[in-house]
């Protein structure tokens, strides 16, 4: 990875305001920060959350709290809970998020 030039700097996430993104069911809550092309995002979903569409971005994903069920387009199915990441590039396997209880990640793409 090739990370451009850019200065040091700090983020508090208590001052990033929150976008709301709806599921097909539940919400999912961005706060989001970009550094040149880099999207760094704190992402909380609700309780039931699931997701509107299928997503071929590639993700670093980080699970803070709570658990997340990642569906890839084939049917295969992973679980992230707290402590566990996921990667995945750019057009590779299509991939959508549900949680039943709700969850907190950190996500890179």
């Amino acid at each position: 990875m090739h990370l451009p030039s850019f200065p040091f700097q700090t983020l508090d996430w208590s001052t990033v305001p929150k976008e709301e993104h709806p599921g097909i069911t539940g919400m999912a809550l961005w706060q989001v920060m970009k550094v040149n092309n880099i999207r760094v995002r704190m992402v909380e979903y609700t309780p039931g959350y699931l997701a509107d569409h299928w997503c071929s971005k590639g993700h670093i994903i980080l699970c803070i709290e709570g658990s997340m069920d990642t569906e890839l387009q084939d049917g295969r199915i992973f679980t992230l809970e707290k402590g566990m990441c996921y990667f995945v590039g750019d057009n590779n396997e299509a991939h959508r998020s549900s949680t039943k209880d709700g969850c907190k990640l950190y996500i890179v793409d």
